[in-house]
């Protein structure tokens, strides 16, 4: 009897950082220290890591709570708080190098700041959205959202609540506003419920591991 390969979902994402105990208080402070995991890595990088870590919130003055916060922990201003044509939003990096971009859709202050992030999601720059996306179908992610040869985005599991999505890589460093040119490691990796590969464009999964909340100490061994 021929058997069914087990679907991919999104189970953790795990940032390599040179100082784990350092990155758990930047973003505990920051207030995404449940959505990602840490691990020790002296892993050569240098310029645009190829990613970038969305939060969607409320409004303009939750924005900038959580721009403030990551400021005050640290982060460096890629872009401060403004509006758009989609909203508004600005984008920091951490201290260990990953960047982070805060955004609404909402343009008016409509109410007061609070610390809760509606959705994450985890844009990954690469180089062919559309081959890259059926690499991902053909995985068993289901499409929810795709728009030509520049953005896809994939239904979130029940496993992990940041999202996956695909931008070209050249656009999402425009974005963020930093050089699309970089060396090295991306300094990230995706837990996979459906076995340890990697996709076209150098991203790493590995077989996910208990989601049970671990302190950064533990976090590198994991």
């Amino acid at each position: 009897m021929a058997t069914t390969a087990p679907t991919l979902s999104l189970a953790s994402v795990t940032l390599e950082v040179a100082d784990p105990d350092a990155a758990h208080r930047f973003y505990t402070a920051f207030g995404v220290d449940t959505h990602l995991r840490l691990r020790a890595s002296e892993a050569h990088s240098s310029g645009f890591r190829g990613f970038t870590l969305a939060l969607t919130v409320s409004g303009p003055a939750t924005v900038d709570s959580f721009l403030a916060a990551a400021v005050h922990a640290g982060a460096t201003v890629l872009k401060p708080g403004a509006k758009s044509l989609w909203g508004y939003g600005g984008v920091v990096q951490a201290p260990d190098g990953t960047i982070w971009k805060v955004a609404t859709s909402a343009k008016k202050h409509t109410g007061p700041a609070t610390r809760e992030i509606d959705e994450v999601v985890l844009l990954l720059g690469v180089e062919d959205v559309k081959a890259s996306k059926q690499f991902y179908v053909g995985r068993g992610l289901s499409v929810a959202k795709s728009f030509g040869g520049k953005y896809a985005e994939f239904a979130a599991g029940d496993s992990h609540p940041v999202k996956l999505a695909l931008y070209k890589r050249g656009g999402l460093a425009k974005d963020l506003g930093v050089p699309a040119d970089g060396t090295g490691s991306h300094r990230i990796v995706l837990g996979s419920t459906a076995g340890a590969f990697t996709d076209p464009d150098g991203f790493a999964w590995e077989t996910a591991t208990s989601l049970t909340t671990v302190p950064p100490a533990a976090s590198s061994l994991s």
